[in-house]
């Protein structure tokens, strides 16, 4: 075989491979190239495609009937047209594809002459709308909880006041203010998923004090229950690159888990990492004396909306927690504790190991 005769097979295999079904065709509707993929996404084979013409490889509808080139006609395009936008349609075997198109002219204003289609299966569409459904789902039963116990008791206040007494009301309230300090959070968690999934999550590092910061949310979470939680820290530990905030927001989720989730005195421990660690920085160990987590459920405790086990919460804290340390350049993992309970584990960076 000749190179030039082998050219045309290489590219073939090229396309055949790329996830994309690809069609070619002039504006005469003669298909001058087929991929692999877009003919089994359209019900046929390259080697039928390529004998046919365009309107009877393309049988593409609508809802209400109408195939892709009466909707689009390529060939009556204004002479600012480059493209056509992704489009949804159905082929012949009811399933929902996706199509692109690229028109072809010989130069710019000029008349089509040929165009290019991109085809791919929509079930990637529809399993995104799917966990959108389920997030939406999440959220607003997360939002109805808290609400409700305020509209609850803002009602009752309202139309009750005068048979209350002073006790009665501050009750109420000291209820009602709880409800609005777990509805703004869950909303700054929310922000937070949002900016952690879009990679625009505003960061302010500098060089931080691990012990310092860490001892203000022991305090500040161990004022608020009745468990107790112990803090190890050694004199002359290196400081971290951090944004102070984001790691507060770290350390306060880790720790508020293990009392949520777990059992027992909850320990925390700072310590220098090792010389034949990645990086330099500290590694911050949370343990539980709890049930601890298998193995095989380790990985899903960092995705959204993860919960174990009939404590409260979103969901959200640890998914913020993986997202907020890898941004930092850090790391984190779920181990045993070492006689009962969970670990989680977090190695923090000294330096500036932000990706990109």
């Amino acid at each position: 075989m000749s190179r030039i005769e082998s050219r045309p097979t290489r590219l073939r295999s090229l396309a055949d491979l790329h996830p994309d079904g690809i069609v070619g065709a002039t504006i005469e509707g003669e298909i001058t190239f087929i991929n692999d993929h877009a003919a089994r996404l359209l019900g046929t084979t390259v080697e039928v495609a390529t004998r046919a013409r365009i309107d009877a490889v393309l049988r593409l509808q609508d809802q209400d009937g109408r195939n892709w080139w009466q909707v689009n006609r390529p060939d009556q395009s204004l002479s600012t047209r480059t493209g056509i936008p992704e489009q949804s349609w159905l082929n012949t075997d009811g399933e929902e594809v996706l199509t692109t198109a690229r028109l072809v002219r010989d130069e710019p204003l000029s008349p089509v002459v040929g165009i290019a289609i991109g085809i791919r299966s929509g079930r990637g569409r529809a399993r995104l709308d799917r966990e959108r459904s389920d997030l939406v789902a999440t959220v607003a039963h997360e939002l109805r909880s808290p609400l409700t116990g305020v509209k609850g008791f803002v009602q009752a206040l309202l139309n009750r006041w005068d048979k209350l007494n002073d006790d009665q009301r501050k009750l109420m309230l000291e209820t009602v203010n709880a409800d609005a300090d777990r509805l703004v959070r869950l909303i700054a968690e929310l922000l937070d998923v949002a900016r952690i999934d879009t990679g625009r999550l505003p960061l302010y590092p500098r060089g931080s004090d691990a012990a310092a910061l860490v001892q203000r949310v022991v305090n500040s979470v161990g004022a608020g229950t009745s468990r107790a939680i112990e803090l190890s820290a050694p004199d002359g530990l290196p400081e971290i690159f951090a944004d102070p905030d984001k790691f507060t927001q770290v350390v306060t989720n880790l720790v508020e888990n293990a009392v949520r989730h777990g059992q027992g005195i909850v320990r925390v421990t700072l310590s220098e990492l090792p010389t034949d660690s990645a990086f330099a920085g500290v590694r911050i160990w949370v343990d539980d004396e709890g049930d601890g987590i298998p193995k095989e459920m380790r990985n899903r405790i960092f995705t959204k909306f993860w919960k174990h086990g009939a404590s409260g919460g979103s969901g959200l804290g640890m998914y913020i927690v993986g997202g907020l340390t890898r941004a930092h350049g850090g790391f984190v993992v779920v181990t045993d504790a070492p006689t009962i309970g969970a670990r989680v584990e977090v190695d923090w960076p000294s330096e500036d190991l932000r990706p990109g």
